[in-house]
């Protein structure tokens, strides 16, 4: 179940099956659902992630129709219109069309409800609140289909349903037909319009979408060319030719397909990431000849390539710069180098052979890092606390020690560590850190870490193993990391 903030405190947003068997509807409050049914699982709605998943369901939707048009939000996120009219016959008419169109939805876990209709707000009406999941509704049929439906069926703001409601005007057939001069003068003009959108007497533009543009550039060569230089060469006049289109758009490319047919119908495909969205022909070029140089890369051109391809498969957002007054102390050259450095390893070594650590949420030392893509964008690491020290040299995993103290409370006078015993000249601490009570089984044990200085001078980190709330009757000493 999804919620959304209001005035009242949380209302639900959207429900499953299974909720509105339990009586749950949308609109109400949350701690109203929570008494009717108990235990909910409940998260926030996104409506910009579910506006972006929209529109890449209807940019896949194109597959039937140029024509696509994502609801609006005031109609209901969760669907789309298309113009099948000149398209519907490629899929054997209209009854054929939306039984491909249901299945294909209903693969990915999509239950769908499906109208044609000769007007968007008909179409959507039938989709929305006729009995049949898939209706074709015929040109001479509008006005008394639409009579049956529900006042809610002519996509007007909650206001003014409810005021109709109010009125006893429950159904459409109610408005069909009446005068339209008391409706004009107690309503909004949304109330006629859609009315007449709906029956097809006033047009009803749509806002189609747009496929992405295609960053892809092609060469025939007129003599097949068979040397690693000829490739390269061709590939590098290819890539000036699509960071030309990068720029007018202002986008970067982050992954790029070279692609080499050889005469007997063979095709060779080169593919490389970069770290950070670039334009650079020359920077793509390198990465292409670090690339091709692997063994495991070594072209096979048989007879020779006679067409190469260059296409970006990944492009993202790439803002100008300025490059010869820029301010020294920014730090986007430096970002820029350490982005090429990381491109050339990754050609040279392998995509997954260059990792970044980078920091995670957890109580835990050994889990509060993980190693990623050197890809992804760098996530600054949080200051130590005043006091709370961190070793820049962790252990794998916590090792065990033999530990000698003066008390059982008290900081370590003596250790053993791998068969060497350390005399403790200094000690700082303890710091506890609790378990991850998070997760369920078994109790979370508590630590009680200590700075501690060896006679010769090494520095440790240890800690004490206890339980939440008691100590254990043999305290478990563990070492974890290295200061110096």
């Amino acid at each position: 179940m999804l919620t959304v903030e209001s005035g009242g405190g949380p209302r639900i947003a959207a429900t499953n099956a299974a909720a509105e068997a339990l009586g749950l509807r949308l609109g109400d409050s949350l701690a109203d659902a929570r008494a009717k049914a108990g235990f909910l699982q409940v998260e926030p709605a996104d409506p910009a992630a579910d506006e972006a998943a929209l529109r890449r369901l209807a940019l896949w939707a194109t597959r039937y129709s140029p024509a696509v048009s994502p609801f609006d939000a005031a109609s209901g996120a969760d669907g789309f219109f298309l113009e099948i009219a000149g398209a519907a016959h490629l899929f054997g008419g209209e009854a054929g069309l939306l039984a491909d169109l249901g299945r294909r939805l209903a693969r990915f876990g999509l239950p769908a409800r499906l109208a044609v209709a000769d007007t968007p707000g008909m179409a959507w009406a039938l989709a929305r609140f006729h009995p049949s999941p898939s209706r074709i509704l015929r040109a001479d049929k509008e006005a008394r289909t639409l009579a049956d439906l529900p006042i809610e069926a002519l996509r007007l703001s909650e206001a003014t349903a409810r005021t109709l409601r109010r009125l006893g005007l429950k159904r459409v057939g109610a408005l069909i037909g009446k005068p339209r001069a008391p409706f004009a003068a107690r309503f909004e003009a949304e109330l006629l319009e859609r009315l007449d959108q709906a029956l097809g007497r006033r047009p009803e533009p749509l806002a189609c979408v747009t496929s992405p543009p295609a960053y892809r550039r092609l060469r025939r060569l007129i003599e097949p060319i068979v040397t690693q230089e000829a490739v390269l060469r061709h590939a590098a006049r290819l890539a000036n030719g699509l960071a030309e289109e990068l720029r007018r758009d202002g986008m970067g490319a982050r992954r790029l397909r070279l692609s080499l047919y050889r005469i007997d119908g063979e095709a060779r495909i080169v593919e490389i990431g970069l770290a950070r969205p670039s334009r650079d022909a020359s920077h793509v070029a390198r990465l292409l000849a670090l690339k091709l140089e692997r063994p495991d890369e070594e072209l096979d051109p048989g007879f020779g390539f006679e067409t190469v391809t260059l296409a970006v498969t990944l492009a993202e957002p790439l803002a100008a710069r300025q490059i010869e007054l820029s301010a020294s102390g920014d730090g986007a050259e430096r970002a820029e180098r350490c982005a090429s450095l990381i491109d050339g390893l990754r050609q040279r070594l392998g995509p997954r052979s260059v990792r970044r650590l980078m920091p995670r949420e957890s109580h835990l030392p050994e889990k509060a890092e993980t190693a990623s893509e050197a890809a992804e964008e760098a996530i600054p690491w949080p200051k130590p606390e005043a006091g709370r020290p961190r070793p820049p040299l962790l252990l794998r995993r916590p090792e065990p020690a033999e530990v000698m103290a003066l008390v059982p409370e008290g900081p370590p006078r003596r250790f053993r560590w791998r068969g060497r015993t350390h005399r403790v000249a200094l000690a700082q601490g303890p710091e506890r850190i609790a378990g991850e009570w998070w997760r369920r089984g078994k109790e979370q044990p508590t630590r009680d870490y200590y700075v501690v200085e060896s006679e010769a001078g090494r520095r440790f980190w240890l800690y004490r193993e206890g339980l939440y709330g008691r100590e254990t009757h043999v305290p478990r000493w563990f070492v974890q990391g290295f200061f110096a």
